[in-house]
């Protein structure tokens, strides 16, 4: 098998975007004549190819159709709805291939297509019968599953111990006393993206210093998971980099295959399991899993499902970011993200539902108001709804330490479910705050923030610019205070300088807070910018209230690969004098004040 491949087949730009009209638009690449599809709602787009999949006639408009919605064939009379992609003459026939529809930053769109789009095919097998106590699944934490497959131990995203995106994100589940263990007796282990929630590096220390071997599967993402492995100082010999739609044998019972998000190819991944020919499909934190095509009626499907892995809108303040704003702005969007992964599960029709990887909390004192609005889905109430709608799908909400036998689940066993001890820990209560914390805040020390020219030197590492965008960075304590001694800075990034006050010119502008520890901690290691935005390390506001794709993607996606060097940093600045370093990081912005 070769691998998954991604490939642009057409490109619109701004203005032939902003031309589409509701309903269906008809739109042929120039360079090589081929001819696409494309279908504008109030929910956005949909494309396709022009070819029927009966026997690859064109489509033209549907004169009979009142709605804009039908195509129709001009071999055959075949017809296809395009809002929805099946085909309608004949009903039941055929589901017509997605393209992804990928829309830019400066108003274009580009239609992406997968190829193969269902890699799963290749090989298929036969499901055996599975025995009681053949295949078991482990709910261990968070989004960290052990699967038992036979004699083989298969582990997910192992996040068991310390915080995810600096300090903002801690463990709701005590994992089972024995997680540790589980961990390093793995045979092989399935890290699916490089967020900390999932790639949790104070885990891992404990794996490498008693089996550093084991192999790590990751998706061979643009953006490599292990990207800052020699900078955290884990040592892990076995990280195996994996093609996407391939798929990877372990034994003549197991393989699995890695597939590519659709809406962040560069980063985030889902896997599918085969077990005897019985599918497991985990698509982790995809927002459009493979494109949005996906094995059906696989014998267990887990996702993600309670929302709130964002800043937006909770770290947002002035203009319409009342604290009731938020609140609506909240519900309403966990009310869409459960009705459609109930939507995605009634159309895949697994066998078995479980819902996991949102099972983080702000446990730290000073992000209780964050933990207080931050409300998330409940796993029990998309299984309610999942009930409502694929009446033929059961659900599973596990428990830390439960356990799913595959095999009697199947058969419908009373059994198969084996819930932990009535006086198991379910939820954490304590989580060691300052160890993690203090080590955050060992960098508000270093010596290069004794210089005000680091701040050129790391925006300059940092590549961003020739963007009409002005951001000032205010470094705070806990509570977004500023502090006596932090850097308040301009940062203009359509030139890259640091004026002392907004540029006359018409600009956009943001005001960005950032917790002191971790803003420096960031700057020194070369972090992505994700550990300050998802994790509700800082407050923002901006006028005009928009959001800047371009300016948040590269800072928490394309940064550099490697840390900035600051070694050779300090050796270009001047020494700093005494009467100097008491002083240290007062700019005169505040001149504007």
């Amino acid at each position: 098998m070769e691998a998954q491949t991604s490939k642009v087949v057409l490109s619109l730009d701004a203005k032939e975007v902003a031309s589409l009209k509701d309903g269906v638009s008809f739109k042929k690449n120039p360079e090589d004549g081929r001819c696409y599809i494309i279908y504008k709602s109030s929910g956005g787009f949909k494309a396709c190819k022009n070819q029927c999949k009966h026997q690859g006639g064109l489509f033209i408009q549907d004169i009979e159709d009142l709605d804009g919605r039908t195509v129709k064939c001009t071999k055959h009379n075949w017809k296809l709805n395009v809002s929805s992609m099946k085909y309608v003459n004949p009903p039941d026939s055929f589901l017509q291939d997605e393209l992804e529809v990928e829309m830019l930053d400066d108003g274009g769109m580009q239609l992406v297509e997968l190829n193969p789009i269902d890699p799963w095919l290749a090989e298929p097998r036969e499901p055996q019968e599975l025995q009681e106590g053949e295949v078991k699944i482990t709910y261990l934490t968070h989004a960290c599953m052990e699967l038992q497959l036979g004699d083989k131990r298969f582990l997910f995203d192992p996040w068991l111990k310390g915080p995810a995106f600096a300090r903002g994100w801690w463990l709701l589940h005590e994992p089972p006393a024995d997680c540790l263990d589980r961990l390093c007796a793995a045979d092989l282990i399935y890290i699916s993206h490089l967020h900390s929630d999932h790639l949790s590096y104070p885990t891992l220390k404990v794996l490498s210093e008693r089996r550093p071997d084991v192999p790590i599967y990751v998706g061979d993402t643009s953006r490599p998971v292990f990207w800052n492995l020699e900078q955290s100082k884990v040592k892990l010999t076995n990280i195996r980099v994996t093609p996407f739609g391939v798929w990877q044998n372990v034994d003549d019972n197991l393989r699995f295959m890695i597939l590519m998000d659709g809406v962040h190819p560069e980063m985030d991944t889902c896997i599918i399991v085969d077990y005897k020919g019985h599918m497991i499909l985990n698509t982790v934190d995809c927002t459009r899993p493979n494109g949005g095509r996906l094995p059906e009626k696989v014998d267990l499907m887990m996702s993600d499902f309670a929302g709130g892995a964002s800043g937006f809108p909770m770290t947002f303040h002035g203009g319409k970011y009342s604290d009731s704003w938020k609140a609506e702005f909240i519900k309403n969007e966990r009310k869409k993200l459960l009705n459609y992964k109930a939507t995605l599960v009634k159309s895949l029709q697994p066998r078995i539902y479980c819902p996991f990887a949102g099972y983080f909390v702000e446990a730290h004192p000073s992000d209780k108001y964050i933990k207080d609005t931050n409300i998330k889905n409940r796993a029990e109430d998309l299984n309610a709804l999942i009930n409502q709608v694929s009446l033929d799908t059961k659900t599973w909400t596990p428990k830390p330490g439960a356990v799913l036998d595959l095999g009697l689940a199947l058969k419908d066993s009373s059994e198969a479910i084996t819930d932990p001890p009535a006086n198991a820990k379910i939820y954490k209560d304590s989580w060691e705050f300052d160890l993690y914390v203090d080590e955050l805040n060992s960098a508000i020390s270093s010596e290069i923030f004794k210089h005000e020219s680091w701040i050129q030197f790391y925006y300059s590492w940092a590549g961003f610019q020739n963007y009409n965008l002005v951001v000032r960075m205010i470094e705070t304590d806990d509570g977004f205070k500023p502090v006596s001694n932090g850097y308040d800075y301009l940062v203009d990034f359509l030139d890259l300088s640091f004026p002392s006050t907004r540029p006359d010119r018409e600009h956009s502008y943001l005001e960005v807070k950032n917790r002191i520890g971790v803003m420096r901690y960031v700057v020194l290691h070369g972090g992505l910018w994700d550990d300050l935005y998802i994790g509700f390390q800082n407050r923002i506001s901006r006028d005009p209230d928009t959001y800047h794709h371009k300016f948040w993607n590269h800072f928490q996606t394309q940064l550099p690969l490697h840390s900035p060097d600051w070694e050779q940093f300090l050796l270009r600045v001047p020494p700093i004098q005494e009467t100097d370093s008491l002083n240290y990081g007062l700019l005169n912005y505040c001149s504007i004040l």
